[in-house]
Order: C-alpha cells, then sequence, then structure tokens
C-alpha cells in the first residue's frame, strides 16, 4: 500500500505543470493558480497515510497531524490566538486539540472582525479490517478539507491581504460529535468575538458527478453566502442537493455551532454528494482515490471569492431573515 502510494505521489508531482498566478474573468476578479496538484497531493498523502493510524481524537496518529499542522501555520506567518496554536478540548476524556492559527487583519478598523475557514483533522482510527486493512484514512473524510485549508493559510499567509482578521482551524473531534467546535465556538462566544463569516470545508476529495455546479453548500437557504459566492465567482460555483435537506448535512458538520452560539452566516461547502464516493468511514478511503487536480481547481475557485467576502467594507454576508 505505502509503495503504490509514494509512485502515485511521484506520478502527481512530476506531472504538474508550472502555473502563472493570476488571470482576470469576464466580471474582473483575480483568478489564481495559487494551489496545485503537487501541494494539494504532498500534503493530502500525508495526512491520510498509514503512519498516522486514521487519526483517531486522543492517539498518537492525530499527534502527529497536529504538529505538522503547527509546523505549517509557523511557517506561513501564522501566529498561535491563543498561547500556543493547541485548544484543548474541555469537553473530550482524552487530550485533544484544535489547532488554531491567527493572521491580523489588516485595516485598522476592520481587524476587530473576524472570520473564520476550517476544517476537522481527525477521522475514525482502527476500524474493523476489510482485506487485512483496518486503517481508516480518512483521506475524503477529512484530510481533503484539511489540505485545502492549509492551501489557504499558505496563500494568506504570504500576501497578507486580509482587511479582516482570520482565523484557520483544523478541528479534532468531529467524529465524536462536533466536540471540538462545540467547544471552540463556546469559547470564542464567551470571549464576545466579533464573527462575520464561519467557512468550512468537508469531504471535496472527489468531483461530483454533476456538472452545474462545483461544489454544493450546506444551509443553502439559511444566508445569501451562496447567492454572493456565485456573484463574486461570475458562474455557478455552489449550489444546492437534495441530500442536504434529507441527511440535515447543515446540522453535521463543524459549522453548525458557529451559527448556534454567534447566530452568523457559517456554512459548510463539499463535492461527496452521495454518488461519487462509496468509501466513506472504510478503510478504503485512501489517498489513492482522490483527485488532488480537482481540489487545486476548488481551492484556486475559492480564493479570489474569500477574498473579496472577508475584505468587504460591510457586512454582506447576512442570514436570510435577518
Amino acid at each position: 500500500m505505502k509503495l503504490f502510494q509514494y509512485a502515485l505521489l511521484l506520478l502527481v508531482l512530476y506531472s504538474c505543470k508550472p502555473t502563472q498566478q493570476a488571470a482576470n474573468n469576464n466580471q474582473g476578479i483575480t483568478l489564481t493558480n495559487f494551489s496545485t496538484s503537487e501541494s494539494v497531493a504532498k500534503t493530502l498523502s500525508y495526512l491520510a497515510s498509514d503512519e498516522l493510524e486514521g487519526r483517531d481524537t486522543g492517539s498518537e496518529g492525530i499527534e502527529k497531524a497536529a504538529v505538522f499542522l503547527e509546523k505549517l501555520m509557523k511557517e506561513n506567518s501564522l501566529k498561535p490566538y491563543f498561547k500556543t496554536y493547541r485548544d484543548t478540548l474541555s469537553n473530550f476524556d482524552k487530550p485533544a486539540y484544535n489547532i488554531v492559527g491567527y493572521l491580523e487583519g489588516n485595516d485598522s478598523k476592520l481587524k476587530n472582525e473576524f472570520v473564520i475557514i476550517g476544517a476537522h483533522y481527525d477521522h475514525i482510527g482502527r476500524i474493523k479490517a476489510v482485506n487485512g486493512d483496518d486503517i481508516g484514512n480518512g483521506a475524503n473524510d477529512n484530510a481533503s478539507g484539511s489540505t485545502a485549508v492549509t492551501e489557504l493559510i499558505k496563500y494568506f499567509g504570504k500576501n497578507k491581504g486580509n482587511k479582516r482578521s482570520l482565523l484557520f482551524v483544523f478541528f479534532s473531534a468531529e467524529e465524536k460529535g462536533l466536540l471540538g467546535s462545540k467547544h471552540l465556538a463556546k469559547k470564542l462566544h464567551d470571549e464576545k468575538m466579533d464573527l462575520y463569516f464561519m467557512f468550512n470545508f468537508e469531504m471535496i476529495g472527489v468531483p461530483m458527478k454533476r456538472t452545474d455546479m462545483l461544489m454544493y453548500i450546506t444551509g443553502f437557504g439559511k444566508s445569501n453566502m451562496a447567492s454572493k459566492i456565485n456573484e463574486i465567482a461570475g458562474e455557478n460555483l455552489v449550489g444546492y442537493i437534495p441530500m442536504q435537506t434529507q441527511y440535515q448535512l447543515f446540522r453535521a458538520s463543524d459549522n453548525y455551532p458557529f451559527y448556534t452560539e454567534f447566530n452568523v452566516p457559517a456554512q459548510t461547502v463539499s463535492t461527496f454528494d452521495f454518488e461519487n464516493f462509496e468509501f466513506y468511514h472504510q478503510p478504503d478511503d485512501e489517498f489513492e482515490l482522490t483527485k488532488p487536480e480537482h481540489m487545486a481547481k476548488v481551492v484556486n475557485k475559492m480564493i479570489p471569492v474569500l477574498e473579496q467576502m472577508m475584505n468587504a467594507p460591510t457586512k454582506e454576508i447576512e442570514l436570510n431573515g435577518k
């Protein structure tokens, strides 16, 4: 398994071509080719590797992931928001940590408002073996979302083009009932943080089968976030799928505690549409089945959109009905 994974990674690395930094679309926004398949594959293959043993909350494997993510934040000029990058969970019986990095806004007024960009980095660890494999690697769920956040950290850490302050968060214990995000949302609310919106990545490792959208967004009708994203992008970047209502996906990921605590837009994007990936919570959720080129596309499409959203002079993203 490891030899095949390594060989596939080399193939991805050598097949990647350098890209130009930016181009303009018809709407005038700057499109970026910052993220590459090479960069995505390098991070994703490590987070989903057997070495991390499925990243179960409180395990030695997730500790390795935490160290990796802390190092990446430091290398890209993010400061710890708390005393360290680690936010210790108060609602889990073993030592467990959200990893939280801070990038101060560059506008004297708007920097007092915050945007949170996150994904959960835990998975389910060792599970019932299938064909001798008992590691739930969690490549799609949710090393893919975490990898997207690492790419955004690299971009904003380098460019520092954020007027509002940013928190980049890797949540632990999502698989235990959103414990990491519940802990952090309450903590930040108690500190009276002025949160503008929260944006979460969940299972973006493979493309959707449909072509009328790149991703779907949970809580589609809760706010104007979807319409604003598509307006900025100049295309139908995010949409609605009935499955999100059927399975109440708005309540199922780390966006939800921020919605309940702050009553602000807090939503998740995903490309897992219940038809394009059959190894949810199984040992075969491996790096080899993901599509780094697709993930890089998701990141590159979202960079200019998020940049405009977070830098708007007023809070344009609003809950519907406010």
